[in-house]
């Protein structure tokens, strides 16, 4: 049975995210919200997103109960949602105008899905709401339909997010620091005693840190077990609240513990705090970094466009900006919005879409995306995509989609974190019982060991080690201009052994030329005229050029009568004489010629010759008046395109079977083969039997990329293991394919490969890391080493690996920013 599909998905930021634990709880209280459908959280991106069934509403996501259910839930599991201001400026004829305009906004704004909040401060509004792009563009959208409202809103809400709780981890840090570091010299042996050594003042000391930096581990720890859940918070939590709690009993009733064996740990529970806020908050800068691809993609985008009005220039918020209106670019300004220019020219920079920085000119006609940098001229366009619809927005939100979706390899880490804690927990109990019992310790040293246990345990590598690669990844392959569908993709990319490409528009520049033109009966140019007006009923790149071809002879062509087409074969269309008689015209292979009952004759050679010279011929047959015969034929070139040859040996190099695949017969794609380094060709091969050549080749073992241009090879890119589409330009939503290629550059499949082999050997590095430091550093934490004369790891530092191995992770993953394809062999 299919799988239910949501009625509606939202895409919520979250904060206090630390561990695959945070994430379980996540999913746990958001799943049961009644009306949730589906839920994945995603560490490294800190989002959530939830498919709602049709029960929470009609209004699915532009439900603000929905979402404000769901906001409540996150915060009651002790979590809480990323949210930013927007500043909204209210004016009015009087002050009691402006008053009632600020109280009708306010109302109509509370109603928006994603607001979290409004506060009215007298001279405008305060509007908080989810950090997301969506949710920031309602509240201006609402703003500006009131009339006399103008926003002003943050201009990267995620990055303000990231910042702000970067700067709380500091603030906690810079509270529980000092203090660990006044109780560790004032508790070392032989230290001097007074004042500063009273054990009260420890208590009041390590007390502040417990409830003010700490506070932050027992809301999110304890609110965890609250749902029968566990995280990293957990263990931190129960750890330092053990330490600081046995110190202070021993404080307040010192009787209790023998003198020998008194706890005193104030120390280690200031120290274990200080020292875990300092990881978090340098986590929060590296993972900062992490997203930095994203943010350059948004950055792109202008936030004004200069408005052309009834004659009327004035610049304007870029999302005021309607489909129609006309929007005027100046030499070194971006385009605001997707257009088609109908006034002047420019030089654009697109590399953007191309990756290459070589400015191409545009005059009236062409289309323009937002994003792309005008570097000379002037010119005005008409809005065809605004907002979320223009190109730069639609890789935006693939680039965060992949960034969020989950590995395969993935699998093997969730299911370990997800009985990773509640194990801890277990080993911890059961070093106290140990040590208390038969390792004759007593209980302080017994409660010591076991809360090296806990503070030692680090979930958080487990949890960030495949998404924080996966983030890094997906942004630097953006940044190449390479769309990866989901992590998935990127996986699969990295597995690949054989690639099939396809030819036309892929190897080849996908513009063919006429290079001959053969009449076996009558003068060349009626010849021409018959076929170049039956191929106008054709959008094939062949039938363009042989068009193209008969209008440069000024050749007047009509358009054909009952029209046909087969792919793969052909096309055949009536079209008439002189003397007004129609003309049957048949044009395509041998085999489609013979399928229609028409005769090939002494063609076949001359195809023959023409195709060994990388020439496309078309065979030409007619039924006139003198019955139905051989017309003729003509034959196109497709160059390859340049750097063809470069790319295919780079995919070589990387260990990869590499075959064309055409539906060219069999001379035509070898010549062409034979100019681009490829040996194994798959030659006369119908649209639809390309994805059979995949499915043949999975059937021998191999693990498949396709690479086509999307036009017609949308089974194939769907068939294979991957599929690659490349030169999608603007059409970024390549349906069928798991990875899209933004230029027409075949090398950039190389690139991908290669840059999705480097982040799965990072995920696989991060992956052993983790597991490597759990499994070597908990029995050392509980003491197994102990009675053999191997060290003892006290809880603060074991607190500071734990912290250090989520930090190795992270670090790890950014080292893929600096990725450079073709570099060393990889």
């Amino acid at each position: 049975m299919a799988p239910d599909v949501p009625a509606a998905v939202i895409d919520l930021p979250l904060s206090g995210l630390r561990c695959a634990g945070c994430v379980a709880t996540v999913e746990k209280v958001l799943a049961s919200v009644p009306g949730v459908a589906s839920v994945s959280v995603n560490l490294a991106t800190s989002r959530a997103t939830v498919g709602l069934a049709p029960t929470m509403g009609p209004a699915g996501a532009a439900s603000a109960d929905a979402l404000g259910t769901l906001v409540a839930a996150v915060r009651a599991g002790g979590y809480d949602v990323g949210a930013t201001t927007t500043r909204i400026a209210v004016g009015g004829t009087d002050a009691g105008g402006a008053a009632d305009a600020r109280a009708g906004l306010a109302s109509a704004l509370r109603a928006l899905p994603g607001v979290l909040g409004v506060t009215d401060d007298g001279g405008g509004l305060a509007v908080t709401h989810l950090a997301t792009d969506a949710a920031g563009r309602a509240v201006r959208a609402t703003a500006r339909a009131a009339g006399r409202a103008s926003a002003v809103a943050d201009a990267d809400p995620e990055r303000t997010a990231r910042a702000r709780e970067a700067a709380r981890w500091r603030a906690r840090f810079l509270l529980a620091g000092p203090v660990a570091a006044f109780l560790m010299v004032v508790t070392m042996p032989h230290a001097g005693h007074g004042v500063l050594g009273s054990p009260w003042l420890h208590l009041a000391l390590a007390t502040a840190v417990q409830v003010g930096p700490g506070l932050a581990f027992l809301r999110s720890g304890f609110g965890a077990l609250r749902h029968g859940a566990a995280s990293m918070d957990t263990l931190i939590a129960l750890g330092t609240t053990v330490a600081w709690a046995a110190s202070a009993v021993a404080v307040v009733a010192p009787g209790l513990f023998p003198a020998a064996d008194r706890p005193a740990w104030f120390d280690a529970s200031t120290g274990i705090l200080a020292i875990v806020c300092l990881g978090r908050w340098l986590e929060e800068r590296a993972k900062g970094r992490a997203g930095e691809a994203i943010r350059a993609l948004v950055a792109l985008a202008p936030p004004t466009a200069r408005l052309v009005a009834d004659g009327v220039e004035r610049d304007v918020a870029a999302d005021d900006v309607e489909v129609g209106d006309l929007v005027r670019v100046r030499p070194g300004e971006r385009v605001p919005v997707d257009g088609t220019l109908v006034e002047g020219a420019g030089a654009l920079d697109e590399a953007l879409l191309t990756g290459e920085s070589l400015p191409r000119d545009r005059g009236v006609g062409d289309p323009v995306v937002a994003g792309t940098l005008n570097r000379a001229g002037t010119f005005v366009l008409r809005a065809t995509k605004v907002g979320g619809d223009t190109a730069l927005a639609s890789i935006v939100r693939l680039v965060r989609d992949a960034q969020g979706s989950r590995a395969p390899v993935q699998r093997l880490a969730d299911r370990v974190a997800a009985v990773f804690v509640p194990v801890v927990l277990v080993l911890a109990v059961a070093t106290f019982a140990l040590w208390a019992t038969v390792g004759g310790g007593g209980v302080a040293t017994a409660l010591a060991f076991a809360v090296a246990v806990l503070v030692t345990a680090c979930p958080c590598a487990l949890g960030l080690a495949t998404p924080t690669a996966v983030l890094v990844g997906a942004g630097r392959a953006a940044g190449l201009g390479i769309l990866v569908r989901d992590a998935a993709a990127l996986e699969g990319a990295a597995g690949v052994t054989t690639v099939l490409l396809d030819k036309t528009g892929t190897l080849t520049t996908g513009h063919p030329t006429v290079t001959d033109v053969v009449a076996l009966d009558g003068d060349e140019a009626t010849f021409l005229r018959f076929v170049a007006s039956v191929e106008r009923g054709s959008e094939h790149p062949v039938a363009d050029a042989v068009v193209a071809a008969a209008r440069a002879r000024g050749l007047v062509l009509e358009s054909p009568d009952r029209f046909e087409a087969v792919p793969g074969g052909g096309v055949r269309g009536t079209v008439h004489g002189d003397d007004g008689s129609g003309r049957d015209v048949v044009i395509g292979t041998a085999a489609h010629l013979g399928a229609t009952g028409f005769p090939v004759g002494d063609l076949e050679a001359r195809a023959d010759a023409l195709a060994r010279e990388g020439k496309t011929p078309l065979l030409v047959a007619i039924d006139d008046d003198a019955g139905r015969r051989p017309f003729g034929l003509v034959a196109v070139r497709d160059d390859a395109r340049p750097g063809a040859a470069q790319a295919v040996a780079r995919l070589a190099g990387l260990g990869l079977d590499v075959a064309l695949v055409s539906g060219d017969r069999r001379a035509t794609a070898e010549a062409v083969a034979g100019t681009v380094g490829i040996r194994r060709v798959l030659a006369e091969v119908r649209p639809e039997g390309k994805a059979a050549e995949v499915a043949r080749a999975q059937a021998a073992g191999a693990r498949v990329a396709f690479v086509g241009d999307g036009v017609n090879d949308a089974p194939a890119l769907a068939a294979a293991d991957v599929g690659i589409a490349v030169g999608a330009g603007a059409d970024v939503a390549v349906e069928a394919a798991d990875v899209t290629l933004l230029s027409d550059d075949v090398g950039r499949v190389a690139d991908a490969v290669e840059l999705a082999r480097a982040t799965l050997r990072t995920i696989r590095g991060n992956l052993f890391w983790a597991f490597a430091y759990n499994v070597a550093a908990i029995p050392v934490a509980a003491g197994l080493a102990v009675p053999f004369g191997g060290p003892r790891l006290s809880p603060m530092v074991a607190s500071a690996l734990m912290a250090l191995s989520s930090l190795f992770v992270v670090t790890n993953s950014l080292r893929l920013r600096r990725f450079t394809p073709g570099g060393p062999a990889r």
